[in-house]
């Protein structure tokens, strides 16, 4: 299976008070990213599905993706599974794809660096060691098991907006 992890467009700052998982898209973030999947579509990239955090602004970032579904009006996937730190659950349901299927995974740091090191290199402890930008991409491929993935691009975002 193909998997693209996405980290969320640029988001509001936390005001005090108010709760991280309600940050929306800044304007310039949904700007950005909708060059990005112009970008994206460039590069011919189709997804089978979406999965994403339920915080907003991985929904709205979701939302922005969903021109790259192949079936029109399948709704994305939410779930708190990536809303923290990555368990086998969460491998369990990106698992639930086919070989020959393509997901995006859309969520926040620093547990996509997690996920993204628990695929390729077997332990999340290696997380830190890669920094998402927001909007950043990770293309991976192979088996949603511990270190069952190979990383094959690690794509900033401004990259994705070159290529529209």
């Amino acid at each position: 299976m193909q998997l693209y992890v996405i980290r969320h467009a640029i988001a509001e700052d936390q005001m005090p008070g108010e709760a991280d998982a309600k940050r929306e898209l800044t304007s310039d973030g949904v700007k950005k990213m909708k060059r990005a999947v112009k970008g994206m579509r460039e590069l011919d990239w189709k997804f089978d599905r979406i999965v994403t955090s339920p915080w907003t602004r991985a929904v709205q970032t979701a939302a922005l993706l969903e021109p790259l579904l192949r079936t029109a009006g399948e709704d994305p996937i939410e779930t708190g599974l990536l809303a923290q730190s990555p368990r086998a659950e969460l491998l369990a349901l990106i698992a639930e794809s086919t070989a020959s299927d393509t997901t995006a995974i859309v969520g926040h740091e620093p547990w996509l660096g997690e996920l993204v090191a628990w695929l390729a290199f077997g332990d999340t402890r290696h997380g830190e060691a890669l920094r998402l930008k927001k909007g950043c991409v990770v293309l991976l491929s192979g088996s949603a098991v511990p270190g069952g993935m190979e990383i094959q691009a690690i794509i900033p975002p401004s990259i994705l907006r070159a290529a529209e």
